[in-house]
């Protein structure tokens, strides 16, 4: 008995220690990218280099992933740890951007040069390690340096976890179609001799539909992207705007569309027969083919949405998607048949290039769904609010020789801040300590001085100011920030690209925003959830997020024109106080500057 109750003692305090521990554990967050029962670690080798493609008849020498144009398609599972070795064995440097991964914890590995990382110098490599926690949907990746990623992008499919559905129909087929910009010149030569000059760089050849830019391109017949479909079937399209410089309307013939999921989060369902979708966003849509065979081929086809003063590519990309016959249930032949050639071919109907009412029209149907399974966590209050301008402006030119307005050069800004890129990278100076002739954290947060943003006059004084600031936001920090277009210039639709977050869109509106007025008219039960959003055309958007991902993040315009001006800024978020709230260390191979 003394020996049984010596034991019994002993044992006690190891019980209430154990208690005391799953008690911890309960209150206790998951770590971040902490992975779910059957997640994997999927390994990607990405080999930059040179490749010559031909399309419109013009040969040149372009920059792939893998000699691949567009390059390799990621698939990974929500959970899954995805890691990516990046050798550059081109001439240029490069970094690689994982478009709309959280980076929960791995900002190291987000990719924006000079901002995340220095970039992968010729015969380097990086190794870009992160886990997809809580996203689920179609993202992309592609190049975050200069005008690279006209030729370095490609598509990242992320699967639900196993035997998890869809929150709709299961699809017979799932496509990626990613559009792009083919240029017959070197993006690289267009960019630097616009920023030398001053003036508007030139614009694109054509669009592109998986790189092929389709039948109504001269000498491009051969180079077009051809969907092959049953009747009575439905399909995944998982549509990507990789595009450089212009948002675009997407249709196909006597077919509707049913959007099901934008920037990789599901939304409410809704018909359409016309899309818009930004350079940076993505949307699925579910296409039910016809149900019986249609004895006709039909055109997909995308055109930009054009709202600026400057030019633009004003071409259409076409595809085809062609019907094939089931065979009969008597047949023992397992292959489709083909559709006899010579049908009937019908075109699409695309709204007209500054449809801004169409626009507007589209963007407001999107809603998150809003369920217990999928909720929309906004924040309904809101510790830190920001109200920037957006747009264009200029910079001063010696003699006024340039070719901007009045002999200026162009420029772009925020809250009149044109950013200035750094030669070190901003996160390693933060975690550093060692902001000091890097950047300032001064960021306005409003403009330095108030006029009419989108009114006809424009104010007497249209240069900006070159810098390179930050906002320091503290963790958790509950964020409103409403962009307001400016007519400075022109008005023109912007669209926000946020790094590290996504964020709701709880309002938006024309003219100037009121402060006092349309806030009661934000949607705090089921706004859409994005990392991209469009900075209407003479008018403004409101979106709030939680600052609850430590490191340095990025913003700025995806419009690659307006970003090589200026028009960007970057967030510093700080650790929080447990250890799944702090930015770790950087991975020992990370490029130096």
């Amino acid at each position: 008995m003394a020996a049984a109750s010596v034991l019994s003692s002993s044992i006690l305090p190891v019980r209430i220690f154990l208690f005391a521990l799953a008690a911890i554990l309960l209150v206790l967050p998951p770590l971040a990218g902490a992975k779910h029962a059957g997640a994997v670690t999927r390994h990607y080798k990405f080999d930059i280099r040179m490749k010559s493609v031909t399309r419109l008849c013009h040969s040149k020498s372009i920059v792939t992933v893998n000699g691949k144009f567009p390059g390799p398609k990621i698939i990974a599972r929500e959970g899954d740890n995805v890691v990516i070795k990046v050798t550059n064995n081109v001439q240029n440097n490069i970094s690689l951007h994982w478009h709309g991964i959280r980076q929960l914890q791995s900002g190291w590995a987000d990719g924006p040069a000079y901002v995340t990382q220095c970039p992968i110098q010729t015969g380097q490599s990086y190794v870009y390690n992160f886990t997809i926690t809580g996203q689920r949907g179609t993202l992309f990746w592609h190049a975050h340096i200069s005008w690279l990623r006209s030729t370095v992008y490609g598509p990242m499919v992320i699967l639900p976890k196993r035997n998890v559905p869809y929150p709709f129909p299961k699809p017979h087929k799932e496509i990626p179609i990613i559009f792009g910009e083919w240029f017959n010149a070197d993006t690289e030569a267009i960019i630097n001799q616009a920023l030398q000059t001053g003036g508007g760089p030139n614009v694109s050849d054509a669009y592109t539909f998986n790189g092929l830019p389709g039948p109504l391109y001269n000498c491009s017949s051969k180079d077009t992207f051809k969907l092959s479909v049953e009747p009575g079937k439905t399909y995944l399209l998982r549509l990507i705007n990789a595009a450089l410089n212009d948002d675009l309307f997407f249709s196909i013939a006597n077919h509707s569309l049913t959007v099901v999921e934008a920037d990789a989060v599901y939304v409410k369902p809704f018909q359409t027969d016309t899309l818009l979708i930004t350079p940076g966003q993505t949307t699925n849509v579910l296409l039910r083919t016809q149900p019986t065979f249609p004895n006709a081929t039909f055109l997909m086809a995308a055109r930009p949405y054009a709202t600026g003063l400057g030019t633009f590519d004003n071409s259409t990309v076409a595809g085809v998607v062609e019907y094939y016959k089931q065979p009969s249930s008597s047949s023992s032949i397992s292959v489709n048949i083909p559709p006899p050639k010579k049908l009937p071919l019908f075109k699409p109907t695309l709204p007209a290039l500054n449809d801004t009412s169409f626009a507007t029209n589209f963007s407001s149907r999107l809603r998150s769904l809003a369920t217990p399974q999928f909720p929309a966590n906004v924040p309904q209050t809101v510790d830190k609010r920001f109200f920037f301008t957006v747009g264009l402006g200029t910079n001063p030119c010696p003699g006024n020789a340039c070719q901007g307005p009045n002999g200026t050069k162009f420029a772009a800004s925020i809250n009149n801040v044109s950013f200035v890129q750094p030669t070190t990278a901003l996160l390693q100076a933060h975690f550093f300590g060692q902001s000091k002739g890097v950047y300032t954290t001064d960021f306005p947060s409003n403009p330095p001085f108030q006029f009419d943003y989108t009114g006809n006059i424009p104010p007497n004084n249209t240069m900006v100011d070159n810098e390179t600031k930050v906002v320091v936001l503290p963790f958790n920090a509950r964020v409103e920030l409403v962009m307001q277009d400016t007519s400075i210039l022109g008005a023109e639709s912007h669209p926000l690209h946020l790094h590290g977050f996504n964020f709701f869109v709880v309002g938006q509106g024309f003219g100037n925003f009121d402060k006092k007025k349309d806030p009661p008219k934000f949607n705090l039960v089921d706004p859409v959830e994005r990392n991209t959003v469009g900075v209407p055309s003479g008018g403004w958007v409101a979106i709030r997020f939680l600052a609850d991902n430590p490191g340095v993040w990025f913003m700025h315009c995806h419009l690659e024109v307006h970003t090589s001006w200026g028009l960007k800024m970057a967030w510093v978020v700080l650790d929080g106080k447990l250890p799944n709230q702090k930015l770790p260390p950087p991975p020992s191979d990370l490029p130096k500057c």
